[in-house]
């Protein structure tokens, strides 16, 4: 998590064009589900899962994968949905990444658009239509928000509650 995420863009730009990803949703995508913070914070929330919940299982007859899929997987919907929301953050809101690894403007994102539009007037920039295009843009975000939002909220209460 201490690499900063531009140190990975030539190795990842030429596994992409390997893997004949260039100009792709696959390309825009992919790189963005794989993170740090997403291991982290799995990591972390499992860690913190009473013992007594793996073994009450275990007496029932569930085997690893049963408890896992039946009963620690649901237990973590809060934390996934919290990841979910980061990532889907992070994801619209790149800049770098989609402007590297897309050539045409079909494939542009909303954030690269945003650049070019305010880069193609070259003497005047229209401010309100650019600002128009900008709370555009920042509607799905809002949206995805308001329906993580209770799984966000319960995130936050579960890590502030001790046994």
């Amino acid at each position: 998590m201490l690499v900063p995420p531009q140190v990975n863009i030539i190795p990842l730009f030429f596994l992409m064009r390997e893997l004949h990803l260039i100009n792709s949703y696959s390309a825009l995508i992919l790189p963005g589900l794989f993170g740090g913070l997403g291991i982290f914070m799995m990591r972390q929330y499992f860690l913190g899962l009473p013992k007594d919940v793996e073994e009450s299982a275990r007496i029932d007859g569930c085997n690893i994968f049963e408890t896992f899929f039946k009963i620690a997987l649901p237990l973590a919907m809060p934390t996934v949905a919290t990841l979910a929301l980061f990532t889907f953050v992070t994801t619209w809101n790149s800049f770098m990444w989609p402007l590297i690894v897309t050539n045409t403007e079909s494939m542009r994102t909303l954030p690269v658009g945003l650049a070019i539009f305010k880069g193609s007037f070259r003497e005047v920039t229209l401010w309100g239509q650019l600002l128009a295009c900008s709370v555009i843009c920042t509607i799905p975000v809002s949206g995805v928000f308001l329906i993580g939002k209770q799984y966000f909220i319960n995130d936050i209460m579960q890590g502030g509650v001790k046994e």
